[in-house]
Order: C-alpha cells, then structure tokens, then sequence
C-alpha cells in the first residue's frame, strides 16, 4: 500500500487556506483554480477505478464549496493511487494550483 500522508497534508493546507480566504480572493480566481484541481484529481481518480469509461466532470458548486471539493477530489484519487511517484504527481498538481491561487 502507497503512503498517501503527503496528498493529505498537501490538500488540507489549500483547503484551510480557501477557506481562510476572503470572498475576494476567492473571486479572484482562488476558487477557480481550486475548481481546476479538483476536477483534474476527479478525472484521474475516474481513470484508474475504470480505465476507458467516459469521466464525469465535477460540477461547480460555488466558491465556498470549492475547499470541500477539492478535499474529496484528493481523497478519493489516494484511495486508488498505487505508486508513489503518482502521489508526487498529485501533490505537484495541488501544490501548482495553491501558488496559481494565491492563498
């Protein structure tokens, strides 16, 4: 079993910075780019659990729910990841999306 602390430590200090955020940051783009990294660890984790089925796109609930998306996004792709060099990936891929943001 991969070791996915990292992803989890990764994704709560976004998620507690979103949500630490003012609304305009998060209006700024913050929730966007949330949004964005969300839905890419969404569609990876859809990969992996059914290789060449179509992804569901996540829906945009609004810029106050975008810390919880982005949580459940994360945790459910550590459910599925196997290496961990994929691990790195997806903390890379947070990681970007938090200096992108701004928070």
């Amino acid at each position: 079993m991969v070791d996915t602390t990292p992803l989890g430590r990764a994704v709560d200090h976004f998620a507690d910075r979103l949500r630490a955020a003012p609304q305009s940051r998060l209006q700024r783009g913050a929730a966007a780019e949330a949004l964005a990294a969300a839905r890419e660890l969404a569609r990876w984790a859809q990969e992996l659990e059914r290789p060449g089925a179509e992804p569901r796109i996540m829906p945009d609930a609004g810029m106050f729910a975008a810390a919880d998306q982005l949580s459940v996004a994360a945790n459910d792709l550590a459910v599925v990841l196997s290496a961990d060099d994929e691990v790195e990936r997806a903390v890379r891929v947070i990681e970007e999306a938090q200096k992108r943001a701004g928070v």
